[in-house]
């Protein structure tokens, strides 16, 4: 068995999680709520460090006047805190998710719509590149005849639409297989630290 502490108390918690499995119980909240406020201290003092102390105290501490409008901003949206003063918060709000929509919604369409379009219509490859090509252009438009409501799924765009869900499924399944491979690997890594850093089971501790 290991003699650091902190390999301890690592251990100790990973099995508090894992206590879920039999079902919920005191443990599983304990090490639930350390895990969220732990999470949530850090990420409050690494906000302050990184974005609040340099990028408003020091620049109003400078003489600077534009930091004051994140600043009551950021006042404002405290307001939801209380009942009479939630309106306030909306202001905040709408600023934010106007600016956000303002600038992801460009990247998004470069990132993936535009992106997608460049690659359906480059000129195919020899071999397997030609291959590649054509399932992109394939997958492209039957998935787009999917989504496509505004006429029937008859006849010809019946068929594209229904190509276009097998390409749908293919892709929501390695999605999914390549989340549950993610997941997976987490587990074989707890129960690797479980075995050999603290119980010394597995060589290699």
């Amino acid at each position: 068995m290991s003699h650091d502490v902190g390999t301890w108390v690592a251990a100790l918690l990973t099995l508090c999680v894992f206590s879920f499995l039999y079902r919920d119980n005191p443990f599983y909240r304990f090490a639930e709520h350390l895990f969220v406020g732990a999470s949530a201290g850090y990420l409050l003092a690494v906000q302050y460090q990184n974005v609040f102390r340099p990028n408003v105290i020091e620049k109003i501490g400078h003489g600077e006047l534009l930091p004051f409008v994140p600043l009551v901003l950021g006042i404002l949206i405290l307001g939801r805190a209380w009942e009479r003063t939630s309106g306030l918060a909306r202001w905040s709000l709408a600023f934010y998710v106007g600016i956000y929509s303002g600038i992801a919604v460009p990247s998004y369409l470069q990132a993936q719509i535009f992106a997608q379009l460049a690659d359906a219509v480059k000129p195919f490859q020899p071999g397997w590149g030609a291959v590649n090509s054509g399932l992109i252009l394939l997958g492209f438009l039957s998935v787009l005849a999917y989504f496509f409501f505004s006429a029937p799924h008859k006849g010809l765009h019946g068929f594209s639409a229904r190509t276009g869900i097998w390409f749908l499924m293919v892709a929501f399944g390695a999605s999914f297989g390549y989340t549950v491979m993610a997941r997976i690997s987490l587990l074989i890594a707890r129960m690797q630290f479980l075995m050999r850093d603290w119980m010394g089971i597995l060589p290699g501790a």
